[in-house]
């Protein structure tokens, strides 16, 4: 065999070698691609079923439930609120899935407001772990000003939320008159005036050599407005 010969035959089994090594490499390559994703699992959605439903759901795919926590919720006891890692997510064998569970609505009991001045409720609701909801106001003449009338929930009631929603009363309706015009009419007259409404004032004098002596060149409120009976009315007066 020529030189020649012999280093075309050692080309070739060089080649077969390689073409053999290469295979090989593939197919180990192939192999643990396989037993890998071969122990991989889907996480399934764990919220809203029972602990048991969804250890179960778990044991199924080789996958560990754990307690995270326990937490007050609308769920029923024992139901799933939260789970990590999240539904979907592709989880090797063994590996734990970490839940919170529902310890129910907390059931609160709910103090007797009704007869209490407002502020007293809202001391009372965050003694004892509530607040005060929506607050409502209605006129009762023969009510103080802000005494709770209706609550709701009622007294002694359980409760899912820590809110507690009053109707407290505004007392009597207080007077309200429509601002007359006063501006120009003489100090008395607009005193008389305000004295019918029994409305009470407040009278300022300056210096004003373009008026009347004694004239009303300024009022507060302004005529036409809305005010309380209970309101000071300021006149400025020439003087």
């Amino acid at each position: 065999m020529t030189l020649r010969e012999r280093l075309e035959w050692l080309g070739r089994i060089t080649l077969l070698v390689f073409i053999l090594a290469s295979a090989a490499f593939l197919s180990a390559i192939t192999a643990m691609r396989i037993a890998i994703h071969g122990r991989e699992v889907t996480m399934p959605n764990l919220v809203g079923k029972n602990v048991s439903e969804a250890s179960q759901m778990l044991q199924s795919r080789g996958l560990v439930l754990r307690v995270a926590d326990r937490i007050y919720s609308d769920q029923p006891i024992n139901v799933v609120v939260r789970q990590t890692p999240t539904s979907g997510l592709l989880m090797k064998v063994s590996q734990q899935a970490h839940v919170v569970l529902s310890l129910g609505q907390r059931q609160l009991q709910i103090p007797l407001l009704e007869g209490n001045s407002l502020r007293a409720s809202r001391i009372e609701l965050l003694r004892t772990g509530l607040q005060v909801g929506e607050v409502s106001a209605v006129t009762m003449p023969d009510q103080p000003v802000d005494a709770v009338l209706i609550q709701n929930p009622e007294p002694g009631a359980g409760a899912a939320t820590p809110r507690v929603d009053v109707l407290v009363s505004q007392g009597a309706r207080e007077t309200a008159y429509v601002m007359p015009h006063l501006i120009g009419l003489r100090e008395a007259d607009a005193q008389h005036r305000l004295d019918v409404a029994r409305m009470r004032r407040k009278v300022n004098y300056v210096t004003a050599p373009q008026w009347p002596h004694g004239a009303v060149i300024d009022q507060s409120p302004m005529s036409g407005s809305r005010i309380a009976a209970s309101s000071t009315i300021e006149l400025t007066v020439a003087n």
